[in-house]
């Protein structure tokens, strides 16, 4: 099911101003972008687009009550500026499971954490962290075990 589909199943005969969540997971982004998503949601607080093929945040509209962002299982792997921007109050934010590479992408979300002194942003990218420090200790190990076979063949020698 496309987004905007899925956008007028879940207003159920609402107003988009009335809607404060709204549960996108598992439809199809066209393009890779957000649609059917306007400034007319004025009071959502919550929001999950997870497992919906997005690629880019370039089309999210201002939501200036957001505070919750579920993103996770999408194929993101950057252009995450436009979240400070867009989403001034974002205190919740999961990005498991995109293709972000490295920690520099997420720098513009580190200001903006910065920024909250009294509120604290909660950044979610455990999925990848996790596989990518299991990769980094698989190859320090294997780097390891070929110095110690190194040490011994060298040791057999004197």
């Amino acid at each position: 099911m496309e987004m905007k589909k899925k956008i007028n199943l879940e207003l159920k005969n609402r107003a988009p101003e009335e809607v404060t969540e709204l549960v996108l997971d598992n439809c199809l982004c066209v393009n890779g972008e957000i649609e059917g998503l306007n400034d007319t949601f004025k009071e959502l607080e919550f929001l999950s687009m997870a497992n919906v093929e997005l690629s880019s945040l370039a089309r999210l509209p201002s939501l200036n009550k957001l505070r919750k962002l579920e993103l996770s299982d999408n194929i993101i792997s950057g252009g995450l500026e436009v979240l400070a921007e867009k989403c001034p109050n974002l205190t919740y934010l999961n990005l498991s499971g995109n293709k972000i590479k490295d920690l520099s992408t997420v720098e513009a979300l580190m200001e903006m954490k910065m920024r909250k002194t009294r509120r604290r942003m909660k950044l979610v990218l455990l999925k990848d962290m996790k596989r990518r420090r299991k990769r980094r200790m698989k190859m320090r190990m294997k780097q390891v075990q070929k110095w110690e076979r190194e040490k011994r063949r060298w040791a057999s020698h004197t």
